[in-house]
C-alpha cells in the first residue's frame, strides 16, 4: 500500500470508535501492512490538544489518552518538518485554509502522496491542488 499524509481528523477515529468509518479501517489496514504515514510536526500538538479536549469533555479518561499515544507510537508514523512560513501563508490564502490545514496539504504535495483527512475544506483544497485523497 502507498504511504500517505495523515491529519488529525483522520487520526481521532482510531481512538473514538463511534467516529470510525471505512476510511478508519483502511488506515488501520495500512498500518498493519507497515505502510508509513507522514505527518507535519504540528500533528503531535494537534493530536494532544484533541485528546485533552476529549478528557475535559468526559469523552475519554487520561489513561485512554496515554494508551492512544502509545498505540500511535507503535505505528509507522514519520514526522516531517513543515513548510516555510512564507509557503504556509501563501497557500493558506490561495485555498482559504488555516495554516494548520495548509501544512498537511503542502506536505502531501511535496511528497506526492495521498492525503487522509475528514475535513471537507481540506479535501476540497486537495482536489483543487491535484492531491489524491486516501
Amino acid at each position: 500500500m502507498v504511504s500517505f499524509v495523515l491529519d488529525v481528523s483522520s487520526t481521532l477515529p482510531l481512538v473514538y470508535s463511534d467516529e470510525s468509518g471505512t476510511d478508519t479501517e483502511e488506515i488501520r489496514q495500512a498500518f498493519t501492512q507497515g505502510t508509513v504515514a507522514f505527518v507535519p510536526t504540528l500533528w503531535r500538538y494537534e493530536l494532544c490538544n484533541a485528546l485533552r479536549k476529549g478528557e475535559r469533555r468526559g469523552r475519554i479518561a487520561a489513561n485512554q489518552s496515554r494508551d492512544c499515544l502509545e498505540i500511535l507510537e507503535a505505528h509507522p508514523i514519520k514526522e516531517v518538518e513543515t513548510s516555510s512560513a512564507f509557503s504556509l501563508i501563501g497557500a493558506s490564502r490561495v485555498h482559504d485554509l488555516t495554516a494548520y490545514d495548509t501544512a498537511y496539504l503542502l506536505l502531501a504535495q511535496r511528497l506526492a502522496l495521498p492525503l487522509a483527512t475528514r475535513d471537507e475544506r481540506l479535501r476540497d483544497a486537495a482536489r483543487a491542488g491535484e492531491v489524491d485523497l486516501f
